[in-house]
């Protein structure tokens, strides 16, 4: 039961948040109906319906009548084989899958068969009665909506963000309220990232999904901030970041479980996510176990993204251009035709740890223009290369290239189609760098008569001159401090001959 009925109101408007939203894309696969009257009061009522096989998340809707007269319907669920929870009044939606579950309720297998919605009435007045409806659906696919069924900001923006950190779920701590060292609890990464403004951050512990139902339960008190569900796979041949599924995947890369990367890529394509290589530059030891990139074969084709700058990279000598940076590593690919968009990840494993600091959430920050602050937004806006990185994390710094041709217009991770002789403007806009400069770098900066220009001001616009040659080639825009390091690293713009 639940004691508190004033705030049920209140708690349902936060659940709607983060539960519902299959009414709004199609209609339910069941509705279950019926009225409950002065009889029922004080007792209980299961109302069964069946699950088919291959359902992976099943979504229910719950309402009723009667709330004038103080009615009152709690809820609660059975599978065929256990008691998956109780919600009471608090919620009129709830979500449950294998990997994660709305608060109140278990994540875990989904048995077909019966179900059974358990119903209980705290109260219901002599001569009064209550209708109810609920509205059931099930979802069949390995394909993930989000944590927030509704964009947590409306319309395109840069939307920052941290998509590499780690907490409880595996090796990632932070002190205690005693001081002590403890597995850090998720919680405490997504207040570091709130406070250091973020727009959307990605909890990747390392081959675990059993961090979903902490972001399941937290999202809808952090509602300004996207929660992308993701994980690191870490193998023996290297680290790689996944972005969507919630869904096992299997890491034992070499195994008969899973015996080539290939394997693990058709798995997140079926399930519609995103994969990204993590710190290829790393060597692999002792001091960080599989960390470079040596998975073969590799089919880069398939390969979205690869992470660039690494928080714990940016503490070598050079900082995002050290020894161990992914930056060679991604060019290299990029030089072998591949379009693959560059990220940055602060790879954070202790959210107490100075925002000033290398290594801390946002340090470096992946900034992406999207049409809003959505899963599906951010994901398409990675994939197609709508990206830049921050490496300090600074906030207010940005960076934008577009580039013009007649009628063409291109921005990060576009193509424009050019002949030869035809002259392409590159203009980029740059903010919070005074005093630094700008650099055009990838096999297409030659084409350009000057390939660096001072920045004057704290919000400017500079303009190269592109002469294209007729041949394919890819340019982006680095952004370097006075003191010469890089402090904003663009994604490219791709020239390619007309068809």
């Amino acid at each position: 039961m639940t004691p508190l009925r004033s705030l049920a109101a209140i708690v349902a408007v936060y659940v709607a948040l983060v539960a519902g939203g299959a009414s709004a894309a199609r209609a339910p696969d069941a509705t279950l109906r019926g009225v409950m009257t002065a009889a029922d009061h004080q007792t209980y009522r299961e109302v069964p319906f069946r699950v088919p096989a291959g359902t992976t998340r099943l979504t229910v809707e719950f309402e009723h009548t009667g709330k004038d007269q103080k009615s009152v319907i709690d809820l609660g669920l059975r599978d065929p084989q256990r008691f998956r929870g109780w919600s009471g009044g608090n919620k009129t939606h709830f979500t449950v899958s294998e990997a994660e579950a709305t608060a109140s309720y278990l994540p875990g297998p989904l048995p077909s068969g019966e179900w059974k919605l358990v119903l209980g009435v705290p109260n219901l007045r002599e001569g009064a009665q209550a209708e109810y409806t609920a509205r059931v659906y099930f979802e069949r696919g390995a394909a993930f909506g989000g944590f927030q069924s509704t964009a947590v900001k409306p319309g395109p923006a840069w939307f920052r963000g941290d998509l590499h950190v780690h907490t409880a779920h595996s090796d990632g701590a932070c002190a205690s309220r005693k001081g002590l060292r403890v597995p850090c609890p998720v919680f405490r990464t997504l207040e570091a990232a709130a406070a250091r403004g973020l727009d959307f951050i990605s909890v990747t512990d390392h081959n675990a999904t059993s961090q979903n139902q902490a972001l399941r339960e937290l999202a809808p008190y952090f509602d300004d901030l996207l929660l992308l569900p993701g994980r690191e796979v870490t193998t023996f041949q290297g680290h790689a970041n996944v972005f969507g599924p919630t869904g096992f995947l299997d890491f034992q890369l070499g195994s008969p479980r899973a015996q080539d990367l290939a394997t693990l890529q058709g798995q997140v394509e079926k399930a519609g996510g995103l994969i990204s290589i993590n710190h290829p530059g790393l060597p692999s030891g002792e001091l960080c176990m599989g960390c470079g990139w040596v998975a073969k074969p590799t089919d880069f084709a398939r390969i979205q993204a690869i992470e660039v700058v690494n928080g714990g990279s940016l503490a070598f000598p050079g900082g995002a251009e050290s020894a161990v940076s992914g930056i060679p590593f991604w060019e290299a690919r990029l030089n072998a035709g591949h379009r693959i968009t560059a990220v940055g990840g602060s790879d954070n494993h202790d959210a107490g740890l100075s925002p000033t600091k290398p290594g801390a959430i946002g340090y470096p920050t992946t900034v992406v223009h999207a049409a809003d602050l959505s899963q599906t937004s951010i994901l398409e806006g990675l994939r197609r290369g709508h990206v830049f990185i921050d490496v300090e994390g600074e906030g207010k710094r940005l960076l934008e290239v577009t580039a013009t041709l007649g009628d063409q217009t291109a921005q990060m991770g576009d193509q424009l189609l050019a002949q030869a002789g035809d002259a392409v403007l590159l203009q980029v806009h740059v903010s919070g760098v005074a005093g630094g400069v700008v650099e055009l770098r990838g096999d297409g900066a030659s084409l350009a008569a000057v390939r660096a220009l001072d920045i004057t001001s704290q919000d400017q616009t500079l303009s190269f001159q592109i002469k294209a040659d007729g041949a394919a080639h890819w340019l982006r825009v680095d952004v370097r401090g006075a003191d010469g390091r890089l402090r904003l690293l663009g994604n490219p713009v791709y020239l390619a001959p007309p068809r």
